[in-house]
């Protein structure tokens, strides 16, 4: 899948761990679409490695950190929904300003070889 809204810019360490953050700044009408990225790199993440790390003992292959806020507005909800494949979020003003969403993904070395090729970030 190439991203039209989602521009990731990409970090690693010496094992070859990496971070992938993605930010995207769009008016209202164009969220949806760039939720539907989002959502997509989320629902692949967890289809092709399971679930995310959640900071217990055992480290899993994946994390990720999610943010939206608007203009005029402030901090929106967002979260994903990984049993049901999907975001749930605060329904937007329409009559506010831009839309920002960040999306950090981090991982291993195999985790962010398979994710650059899932999404045409090499």
């Amino acid at each position: 899948m190439v991203l039209e809204y989602l521009d990731f810019d990409h970090s690693d360490d010496a094992d070859g761990a990496a971070s992938w953050d993605a930010l995207a700044s769009v008016r209202p009408d164009r969220l949806p679409a760039a939720l539907r990225e989002v959502q997509s790199v989320l629902a692949w993440a967890h289809a092709a490695f399971g679930a995310p790390d959640a900071g217990g003992a055992e480290l899993g292959e994946w994390s990720y950190a999610l943010h939206c806020s608007q203009e005029g507005v402030g901090d929106r909800a967002l979260a994903y929904d990984a049993e049901r494949k999907a975001l749930d979020h605060t329904p937007l003003a329409s009559d506010s300003g831009r839309c920002t969403l960040s999306l950090t993904v981090s991982g291993s070395a195999g985790f962010s070889q398979a994710l650059a090729q899932a999404f045409g970030l090499d």
